[in-house]
């Protein structure tokens, strides 16, 4: 199959909106596209869908001693946006679907909600000189618990850039010392500076993100 006339010279056919269609390779770089192939069969979703290594399987380097910090900080500024443009773009019923019992979007967007309070806990942790980190709930009973599929989609994505806003005000507040203090991550067992410990949660952040497109592409 060409992919320059053949399925994706029938995307550009189908999809005659200027300046949204940058199909090369066979990718497909624009979701409201994506989505309109796949009602057909037309999508070669084996091609399409890449899987990423298991959250808890990650391993981290924190060996960086240059101040880094701002740079994170934007990170974790710009995910509720990131968040709510990714979910403008999927199909409202494929935001609840559960593949194999595993999360939905809607229940990755909660899990975010719900692990917000553990990285402003943490930040208490540094600024109160804490040798240990407290330890995060590894069986993420808050979230399995919490049913957020019942959630408007909407409330949750509000909820987040609520309490995501409240966590960016306070390490905006933070002096330059602050952000190289250091302590014991319990689950990786390696020391932390309070900076790794945020680029640690803009990954995880990252991970989520990355995991909702897998999922709207599989769905």
């Amino acid at each position: 199959m060409s992919y320059a006339g053949g399925t994706f010279g029938l995307a550009r056919v189908l999809y005659k909106s200027p300046g949204k269609t940058d199909l090369f390779r066979g990718k497909i770089k624009n979701l409201h596209l994506f989505f309109l192939l796949r009602k057909t069969q037309f999508c070669p979703l084996n091609y399409l869908v890449m899987k990423q290594i298991r959250w808890f399987d990650r391993r981290f380097d924190f060996g960086d001693e240059q101040n880094i910090f701002p740079s994170i900080v934007e990170r974790l500024r710009g995910t509720p946006v990131r968040l709510e443009e990714k979910i403008r773009l999927f199909p409202p019923d494929v935001l609840t679907w559960q593949p194999e019992g595993a999360w939905s979007i809607a229940e990755n967007i909660g899990h975010l909600i719900d692990l917000e309070p553990l990285w402003q806990g943490r930040l208490d942790d540094f600024l109160n000189g804490m040798s240990q980190l407290r330890p995060a709930d590894l069986q993420n009973t808050r979230t399995h618990e919490a049913n957020h599929n019942a959630a408007p989609i909407a409330d949750l994505l509000k909820t987040f850039r609520t309490v995501r806003e409240q966590t960016v005000s306070r390490l905006d507040a933070l002096a330059e010392a602050d952000v190289f203090r250091t302590a014991l991550h319990p689950r990786l067992q390696q020391p932390m500076r309070l900076m790794d410990s945020f680029l640690f949660v803009a990954e995880h952040d990252d991970h989520h993100l990355a995991r909702m497109t897998e999922m709207a592409r599989m769905g």
